[in-house]
């Protein structure tokens, strides 16, 4: 396997699926800062990262800004359309070189057709059913990290990646 891009969705995946409001009606959502290192070390191997995700949110693109990730497309219905742009435009494989870690009904048609698919352990069975990974934790709970460091260290790129991210920041 060579994945060349990991995409994701949001909410059920980075987040544990709930939506807060304070007492003046603004969305809030809570993130797990561990899933950040996902994303660190993704780009240290090269691999490209995409957001993929129903929701259009200021918090999301504040989120995906933030991390640097290379693609974000919000407010989509059809996941798999989406996917296959990106694909088109990076000249890449949507069964030979995509991952997506997914948690709901939208995900599956996506889930389907890459070449590694995931959900974190609290999606629905209907959903797990269509994944060749079932992660340990829950959205909202590292599982993004958790499904990129079982990548990585699928293709032996694990250690790769820790020791190309600690060069970086020793000068710090």
């Amino acid at each position: 396997m060579n994945i060349k891009l990991v995409v994701s969705d949001i909410d059920g995946v980075w987040t544990d699926g709930g939506m807060y409001y304070d007492n003046r009606g603004n969305e809030l959502k809570k993130f797990n800062t561990s899933d950040s290192a996902g994303i660190l070390f993704l780009r240290e191997m090269g691999i490209k990262t995409a957001i993929i995700t129903g929701e259009d949110t200021e918090i999301v693109r504040r989120r995906a800004e933030k991390l640097k990730v290379d693609f974000l497309y919000m407010g989509v219905r059809n996941k798999l359309k989406i996917a296959r742009k990106i694909c088109d435009d990076q000249d890449i494989s949507l069964d030979k070189h995509v991952a997506y870690i997914g948690d709901d009904i939208i995900d599956i048609p996506l889930l389907q057709k890459v070449a590694l698919s995931a959900a974190p352990v609290d999606a629905p069975g209907y959903v797990k059913e269509h994944v060749i990974e079932i992660m340990t934790r829950k959205g909202g709970e590292g599982v993004f990290r958790e499904f990129v460091e079982k990548l990585l260290e699928s293709q032996g790129l694990l250690e790769e990646a820790i020791y190309k991210y600690l060069d970086k920041i020793k000068d710090f």
